[in-house]
């Protein structure tokens, strides 16, 4: 598991890809097991638009551990309670939503990183180390390595201090949320006007010019436009996947 997961921050480090999607509304652990199975790095729940809890929350991403697929958390808001906690539970990512100053993403990455990176505390022998205990020293050290604090772009406000909020220590990735943003810019739900992809290119860059990793959580159309740029794909969520399969039941006999 340990093994794998490196790989994983290791591609973002590489500035390769890593592939995944959005759960909303799957509670059934082996979600885990079919995401990995179909090739995906990591799933992402969502703890902003739906109702997980923490209890449910830590059930999953100890079924992510044994699958080899990361588990990533978008918490509902940048606070010590929610980032510390689900990284406790074993999530090994987290996203904050409307990341928009420097202040926010210190924050994140504060409450996310150990000591001498950020502030979070210290708890071992429990779900992020596998219930094992050992040295706190190594398991600070592994777990600055593998934590992936990730800004969420969906605001002006955040456009506008892209330097800052990317050139925070302890930021690993910047992710573009199209739809607020397309909110945000006056042109709601238009996610292909030129306005939002050239506000989108702008994150794009600014991660490249501080080294810091680029996502996206968008349809298939949108990704292949920044296909080259592209760090952290992904692609839609499971009412998503879950909505097209049903679509294509009364489809059946319209093909040929």
């Amino acid at each position: 598991m340990e093994e794998q997961f490196m790989n994983l921050k290791q591609k973002l480090k590489s500035g390769e890809k890593i592939y995944g999607t959005m759960i909303r509304i799957s509670r059934n652990p082996a979600i885990n097991f079919l995401a990995k199975n179909c090739g995906l790095d990591f799933v992402m729940y969502d703890c902003e638009h739906a109702d997980y809890d923490m209890s449910m929350l830590h059930d999953l991403f100890l079924s992510g551990q044994l699958s080899g697929v990361e588990n990533f958390l978008r918490v509902p808001e940048g606070t010590k309670e929610w980032i510390s906690r689900s990284l406790d539970q074993g999530a090994t990512g987290v996203m904050v939503p409307m990341t928009d100053t420097r202040e926010l993403a210190e924050k994140l990455a504060g409450y996310s990183k150990y000591q001498p990176l950020g502030k979070r505390g210290y708890a071992g022998g429990i779900a992020h180390c596998g219930y094992q205990g050992g040295s706190h020293k190594k398991i600070m050290e592994e777990a600055n390595e593998k934590v992936i604090s990730i800004a969420q772009i969906e605001t002006k406000e955040a456009l506008e201090n892209l330097d800052e909020i990317a050139g925070t220590e302890g930021i690993d990735v910047l992710l573009v949320g199209p739809n607020d943003l397309s909110v945000a810019l006056g042109i709601p739900g238009d996610l292909m006007n030129p306005v939002e992809l050239e506000a989108i290119k702008r994150v794009a860059e600014v991660c490249r010019n501080h080294g810091k990793a680029f996502g996206l959580h968008a349809g298939p159309a949108m990704l292949r436009l920044f296909k080259e740029d592209l760090n952290v794909v992904m692609m839609q969520s499971d009412i998503d996947f879950i909505s097209a399969g049903f679509s294509g039941v009364r489809k059946v006999f319209d093909e040929g």
